[in-house]
This record gives structure tokens, sequence and C-alpha cells, in this order.
């Protein structure tokens, strides 16, 4: 998933997490210091309906508004919680059993209906859901996609997809579906960890497949918390608890979602007890951040890889050696140490070391700093005299995408520049049109914890964050037969294979892997965040 902060991988990076003045969100009445509700800082979401949100900020909201079918122990290993069981005897059909007694926050009773209907929503083409290359691997997916009649892009308008619904899923009774795959996928249980495979209650639908007008602006989910009123764009999306709720109980009575374009203005808001958590501390307060916080300071795991990507479909980044050059230019090691202080490590993978098959240096001498080098080949090769990078403004990137830029001057003698876009959704929606913007800063944090979450979505041809047009026929074979492998260590094999042409073609540049590297108040203890970079909201509590 997309990290719109400096981490997202933290989207922006994650946050950086994809952070004193110029904050857009005000202070919510629910949220004063005696009440049991809390704010958590994020950046303004790009979309909210599950099947379009494949930003951290927009997953974060979801996870408080929703309750998914599985979830992952300590161990990132699948676990039931929606799901009353998900089994298989042949990793093709699978057959999932709710949990009964569950339901939406407007009163409707969660059933089978509900995830079919959204995950057909999801991957009808037409509706051009951010998520849904996640439905691919369902029977019948390729039908409901729109094909050109030329089989080329052109003024005619694509003909309507052959059908509207997938074949492989299917009602058994309200509390049970099966879900008929093309062909066997033995990780199929973590990838409904996703936030795509969330239901929709009826209320989201006018008519079969069209989503109602003000649904996404007041989302209705099955979880924990609902909203209260509307989501206020870039100023706060507020939840609070659900009576009731079947699952387990928060501690917490609420959350105002507040939103900022700023990360430092989101630290001077955490430093005065104005936001209760930071989910990245911004690049300029690290060295601050441990005096001025003390223990509420913290370092946790995260699944954070950042990264710069290729327009690989213009012609100036179209030579892999010219993508090779301009990697070889960075100084991934001074970054880290000097920019970051440490608090990231310098990535030189395609994958996180969080999940099973990571392997260290695997993009070789591609990753290795070597500016003579770097500069021979870029010029060899026609490398262009100005490079510009683009990255959102709202996730505190401009410290370290200068320090890059510095680095590629002093390594190929060109010129470059960062170049900011307000908001993580400006920037995606430039990108998604193939506006010349350069350089693209990105950053993922794993959906589901297999290698393949890395590979398939971020460089498969069609993937859902594919957004620089990279695409290899090789590589797309040996991610699929990866999926398609009888066990856990052929498909290792196999997209360990399909990484190491990426380590040649490099359709991106490895930057750093990160950590969740966050911050609380004196309002809140017993503050966790996850491989995900989310804010655990069962655990969180208020200390009054």
């Amino acid at each position: 998933m997309l990290g719109n902060r400096p981490w997202k991988m933290a989207v922006g990076a994650t946050a950086i997490a994809l952070l004193a003045a110029g904050c857009s969100g005000g202070t919510s009445e629910d949220t004063d210091a005696a009440s049991k509700s809390i704010v958590i800082g994020i950046v303004e979401p790009q979309h909210l309906i599950p099947s379009n949100t494949t930003e951290t900020s927009g997953a974060a909201v979801l996870a408080s508004l929703f309750y998914p079918l599985i979830d992952f122990d300590a161990q990132s290993k699948p676990v039931e919680v929606g799901a009353e069981s998900v089994t298989s005897t042949d990793n093709k059909v699978w057959t999932v059993k709710l949990k009964q007694g569950f339901t939406f926050s407007n009163g409707e009773p969660v059933v089978a209906d509900n995830f079919i209907d959204a995950w057909n929503y999801g991957a009808y083409g037409p509706n051009a859901q951010g998520a849904a290359y996640f439905y691919e691997r369902i029977e019948g997916y390729a039908d409901l996609q729109a094909t050109d009649p030329d089989g080329e892009e052109g003024p005619k308008k694509a003909p309507e997809p052959k059908a509207k619904t997938l074949t492989g899923l299917k009602k058994v009774d309200d509390n049970t579906f099966t879900v008929t795959l093309s062909a066997p996928f033995a990780g199929w249980k973590s990838v409904m960890g996703y936030t795509a495979f969330l239901p929709l209650p009826k209320a989201a639908f006018s008519a079969p497949g069209v989503i109602a007008d003000g649904f996404e602006e007041a989302l209705v989910g099955n979880g924990p918390f609902k909203m209260k009123g509307t989501w206020e764009h870039d100023a706060q999306i507020v939840v609070e608890k659900v009576d009731g709720f079947k699952g387990p109980a928060p501690k917490i009575d609420g959350v105002t979602w507040k939103i900022y374009q700023d990360q430092k203005a989101e630290y001077a808001d955490l430093t005065a007890g104005n936001v209760d958590v930071q989910t990245t501390i911004p690049i300029e307060s690290l060295a601050a951040a441990p005096g001025d916080l003390g223990d509420r300071f913290q370092k946790s795991p995260s699944s954070y890889f950042a990264f710069v990507g290729f327009p690989t479909f213009q012609k100036e980044f179209a030579k892999k050696e010219v993508r090779q050059a301009l990697s070889m230019a960075v100084n991934r090691q001074e970054m880290t140490d000097q920019i970051f202080l440490g608090s990231q490590t310098p990535a030189t993978s395609f994958v996180s070391p969080v999940v099973a098959g990571y392997r260290e240096n695997s993009c070789g001498d591609n990753c290795k700093y070597d500016k003579v080098k770097a500069k021979e080949l870029y010029t060899a090769n026609g490398g262009p005299a100005k490079i510009q990078i683009s990255y959102n403004a709202d996730g505190g990137h401009k410290p370290w995408v200068d320090a890059m830029c510095n680095q590629i001057k002093d390594s190929l003698g060109v010129e470059c520049t960062g170049t900011g876009e307000p908001k993580f959704s400006d920037l995606l929606t430039k990108v998604e049109k193939k506006s010349p913007v350069g350089l693209i800063r990105l950053a993922w944090s794993m959906d589901y914890p297999l290698m393949e979450n890395y590979l398939g979505p971020l460089y498969g041809t069609g993937g859902s964050s594919n957004y620089y047009g990279y695409s290899n026929p090789a590589f797309d074979s040996l991610v699929k037969e990866g999926s398609a492998a009888a066990t856990t260590d052929a498909s290792i094999a196999k997209w360990q294979a399909a990484e190491d042409i990426l380590a040649q073609d490099m359709p991106v540049i490895p930057l750093r892997f990160g950590q969740n590297v966050f911050g609380h108040s004196e309002k809140v203890k017993n503050v966790k965040m996850d491989l995900f970079s989310k804010v655990d909201l069962y655990t969180i509590e208020t200390t009054s």
C-alpha cells in the first residue's frame, strides 16, 4: 500500500509517514483532555471506498470504520477475525464462513452479499477502482475489463465488459460464500486481509453496482467506530465508538483523524498536546524529539520501503542504463545517516526485510554508490541534462529530496530539482494521468506479508501501484508462477528470480527501509504501531 507520508512506508513515504503554522484541521470539541476520544494526524486521503483506497492515510481511517475477514498475528500469519473460517482443499476454491451477529453501523447485518457486492464493484473495469488489481486472481476477472476493439488506445470508445460480476464469487447462504481463483494460490488467505476485501452495506448502492451519491463522504462500515458527520476535506474525519460492536472493544471512545498539509505543524501540535499520535516524526524534528517527548518518542518495526520511480514511458528514461546510472549516483548511507539520523536504513533490495524471501543486496552493483561508473554509464547512454523529482509537500520529504538532488548533481554533473505537490492525492492524480512530473517519490508498506506483495502491485504489468509504466513479460510470468507454486519455498524461489529481473531493469531506485518512528501525547498510553504503519486502535487508551 502506498505511503503518503515519509513513511508508508510510512505514503509518505508513508507517512515519512508517505510534517508551525499551516495545519488545516481545527480542534475537535470531542477531544478535550477529559474525553476518551483521541486525535491522530494523517494527510488528506485520496479515497475512502475500500476498493479505491491504496494509500496509508485512507487505510488508517478504514481500519477504524471496518472489521476485516482476516488480520495478522505477531508472526505475520493470517488469522480469522470477521471470518469464522477460511478453508480450501486445493488452494483454488476457498470457502469463507462469517462470524454471526456482526452489523454495519446503520444496523444492517453483515452477510455474504456484502462481500460479493463490494468485490464485484471493485473488480468491474469501468468503475476504475485503484485496488481492482487485487481481484485479478478471482475467476472471471478478465470478463469484467473493457478492451479496446482495435487492441490499442484511440478515439473509439471501448465496449462494455462481457460481464458485471465475478463468476468466482458464489453465495452459499447468508453467512457463507466461496471464492474460486483462476489458478491455485496458497497465499490467498493473506490477500483477503487487504483493505480491498472489506464489505459494503446495501446502503452503499443506489442500484446494483452503483455507489450511492454521498456514500463516500459519510461512510458506513462494520467496524468498532462509525463516522460522526461527514468527511471534512483537508480538515478532519471524526469517528465515534459503536455501541454493541461484536468484536474486541476499543478502550477509546473515538478518533479525530486530523488532516495536515505540513508535518512540522503536526509535530508542533503533538508537543503542545493538540495531537495524541503522530505516526511519523518529521525529519527536521528527529534530533529534538527524544528531548521533547522523552519515552513518548518511540520506534517499532515497519514494512516501509521508500523509493523513487522512473516514468519508463518517457523516452529519456526508457534505457535501463540511464536508470542504473541514476541509482549508482545516490549515496544511500550518507542520506540515512545525515538526513534520517539512522532512523532508516539503506535499501539495496526491492522487498522489505520483514518478509520471508528477503535477500540483502539483491540489487547488486546497481544499488552501490559509484559516482565514476554512474557518470560514465549516464553519459554513454544519453541521460537527460535535467532531472526533476516530484514529491508530496504534505509528507515532509523536501530535505531528503534536496539531498538526493545534490548527490545526483555531484555525481552526474546535471541539473536536478525537487518539485513539491501540495498533497499526496494531488501527486497521485498527476501520475495516474501520466503528467510530466519527472521521477516520482513513492513508498510502500505491505498489504499482506508476502514477498509477492512487493512485486506484483508495484511492477507487474497493470499493477495497482505501477505508476511508472514498467512492463516485463518474464517478470510477470515469474510472479504468477510463484503465486501458483505448491509450497512456500517454491513460491519464494520464483519471486526471487523475478526480483533479479528488477535488479537489472531498475524501474525504480530503492532508497530506504524504514521503521515506525512516532510520538504520542501525555494523554494516551499503550500506543503501538504495526508493520503496516497503523496505530493499534484496540490497545491504545487514555491515561485519564
